[in-house]
């Protein structure tokens, strides 16, 4: 799930580019970064929050970086950081370097016909990164700019000035909508003694079948793993997906809601216009939540849920929010908000 490095390098040649210790075996080989959930053996990983220690505990990493005060599973090498994810962030950086060339250029019946597609209709002004490929059947309009290593599937339509950027995947007879941008960095940052460090996203963006993405939405590439747009969804207009979001199969988000980094969004969801998903939290599938709801923690169970509130000083929202927790009893089994839902009310 993670990004694979161009060669395999020792724990002890990735610690010395950052200035690190080790503790354990520095002969040990390196091929490739992951998130310490989908590390498997060969993967670095970094460790920094503790609200992650039972991720740390059962991660399948080879190496992690991780402070000097944190006891690390016995079959991990601990490179010895004071600032984990800084160092990691350096660390991908030197391994994973960005280049600002977009190498397209403005596709035509010639080019086409090199790079074997059949039935693919091209209007002016597009390009097509090297390494790029587009399924029999799809349709690229005006302006449209796709990346390097891009796959698109069969029967596809993508509308004037789309942004594919480098390694998205996306499948079979999905829709477009002008200007959408899918693939870019994910807002990643670092605070260092000097300033925001940006941290460099790795990952990709893979979109299943039958998807389709409205005008001007912004899906953000992953940081390590991939973000991911399961078969069927459907994405309005305005809406911000952020890096490593998880989106399950049909699920439908209406205009101007957002998705923070690292959620995941089950099957057949329902999100309402200008929701808005704090990040690292889970959705259950078959959830609904209505418009302009604040979802700050994950939902387990299926229904409809809602929930907004006047902005106020965070010390005054905590004591409001505190208050609230005790006046409200614990949900019955029944769900009377699912039958609402049904109702068709918002």
């Amino acid at each position: 799930m993670g990004r694979s490095l161009a060669s395999p390098e020792s724990v002890g040649a990735l610690a010395a580019r950052i200035g690190a210790e080790i503790r354990g075996d520095a002969n040990s080989q390196i091929a490739a970064v992951a998130s310490l959930t989908y590390a498997t053996t060969g993967d670095l990983s970094f460790f920094s929050d503790k609200k992650f220690a039972n991720v740390l505990a059962t991660t399948n990493a080879s190496a992690i970086i991780a402070p000097a005060n944190v006891s690390l599973p016995t079959r991990c090498v601990h490179i010895v950081h004071a600032n984990p994810h800084q160092a990691f962030a350096t660390l991908l950086s030197q391994l994973f370097p960005e280049t600002a060339d977009f190498n397209g250029a403005a596709l035509s019946i010639d080019t086409l016909a090199k790079i074997g597609l059949n039935n693919v209709v091209v209007h002016e002004n597009a390009s097509l990164g090297l390494g790029s490929y587009i399924g029999a059947g799809t349709v690229v309009h005006a302006g449209v700019r796709i990346g390097n290593n891009v796959r698109i599937g069969a029967n596809c339509v993508i509308y004037p000035n789309v942004v594919l950027r480098d390694g998205v995947v996306m499948g079979d007879r999905c829709i477009i909508q002008p200007g959408a941008v899918i693939g870019s960095d994910g807002f990643g940052f670092q605070l260092t003694a000097s300033g925001w460090m940006k941290v460099p996203q790795v990952g990709t963006v893979i979109i299943g079948d039958d998807v389709e993405i409205g005008a001007n939405t912004s899906i953000d590439r992953g940081a390590i793993e991939d973000t991911v747009i399961g078969n069927g969804v459907k994405i309005d207009n305005l809406v911000q997906i952020a890096h490593n979001v998880r989106i399950g199969e049909h699920t439908a988000i209406a205009g101007c809601a957002g998705v923070a980094g690292s959620a995941i969004v089950g099957k057949r969801c329902m999100i309402g216009g200008a929701a808005r998903i704090v990040g690292h939290i889970e959705i259950a599938d078959d959830v609904i939540v209505s418009g302009g709801t604040l979802v700050a923690d994950s939902i387990r169970e299926k229904g409809r849920y809602t929930g907004v509130f006047p902005t106020a000083s965070h010390r005054d929202w905590m004591r409001v929010a505190a208050g609230l927790r005790r006046s409200v009893r614990p949900p019955s089994n029944t769900n009377s908000d699912s039958k609402d839902a049904a109702a068709g009310t918002e």
